[in-house]
């Protein structure tokens, strides 16, 4: 029985309770004989619509959890990890209730509208694209978008901020605003408390924060390699871009805009908070990217 009927049937009889005659008369208008009604309303519950039942809710509850941005292929990595889902569940079976609940996740695309400042330290592209790395700190990369708040979005600032390769995890983050070198050897210095004396593969674009002496020296002075990606090839930075579209879509898109400097500094550590603790993926092996690090520890 699909749950259309038996929804109508639940309602004749909650209807039809202190209505003498109402049961014939709501049978007629929908086309149903009595004995079907009575044979419908004893009917029990299967095991594969238990197990439906239970997956709409799970799948709803997650997809909801993550603000409505995660796809089918995640929101099956989720369910694995789900200690109330103990039967087995295919990528089919997720796309299949995705469509039933009308359940769908939007990508944006990214408008690109800096100009283009003077270079001082143009490198060669080291890294070339090679985004497989073994263990944590690496490779880091480095890059900033801007962010808007305000009752009608009149302020901007930029978030810039350092993505260990590994896990894609964001190790450290920076708001200011504009994109100046001072702001990004700030979120290095927080990236290097955070690390340690390491010395790991830097890669950025072009961008004139990144080309300045002042950045360059300052990770002279930490004996990083450094990389920058070609010109007008942002999939050279490919995963950072990719995390600053999911956070975007994902987390600031999904919240009310700040009013406030101080909501949006909340809004963007919950977020942060959000995608290394909370979300699965499975390029890590349905893990977080905390729980991938523990892995390698």
């Amino acid at each position: 029985m699909n749950q259309k009927r038996r929804l109508s049937y639940c309602a004749i009889q909650e209807i039809s309770r202190d209505n003498h005659g109402a049961v014939s008369k709501l049978l007629k208008l929908i086309g149903v004989s009595r004995q079907a009604y009575y044979k419908g309303l004893r009917r029990k519950e299967t095991s594969w619509e238990t197990q439906d039942r239970q997956l709409k809710k799970r799948v709803q509850y997650w997809f909801d959890f993550h603000q409505q941005g995660i796809g089918a292929g995640n929101l099956l990595t989720n369910l694995q990890f789900d200690q109330s889902i103990n039967f087995y569940v295919s990528l089919k079976m997720v796309r299949r209730v995705m469509r039933e609940l009308n359940l769908r996740c939007q990508v944006r695309v990214k408008k690109h509208s800096r100009s283009k400042e003077n270079e001082q330290h143009i490198l060669d592209n080291v890294l070339n694209q090679n985004f497989d790395v073994l263990a944590p700190n690496q490779v880091w990369l480095a890059d900033s978008t801007e962010l808007t708040y305000g009752v009608n979005g009149e302020h901007k600032v930029r978030l810039s901020g350092v993505l260990d390769l590994y896990g894609r995890r964001l190790i450290a983050y920076n708001l200011s605003k504009t994109e100046t070198s001072e702001a990004e050897v700030d979120v290095f210095t927080r990236a290097f408390d955070f690390a340690g004396e390491i010395h790991p593969l830097v890669h950025t674009d072009r961008g004139s924060a990144f080309t300045s002496g002042r950045f360059n020296n300052f990770l002279d002075c930490h004996g990083v390699v450094r990389s920058m990606s070609r010109p007008g090839t942002p999939y050279d930075n490919a995963p950072m871009e990719r995390w600053w579209n999911e956070f975007k879509l994902r987390w600031m898109a999904r919240h009310p805009m700040p009013k406030t400097y101080q909501e949006l500094v909340d809004l963007v550590e919950s977020g942060i908070e959000y995608f290394n603790h909370y979300n699965r993926s499975t390029q890590r092996n349905g893990l977080t990217p905390d729980e991938y690090w523990d892995e390698a520890a």
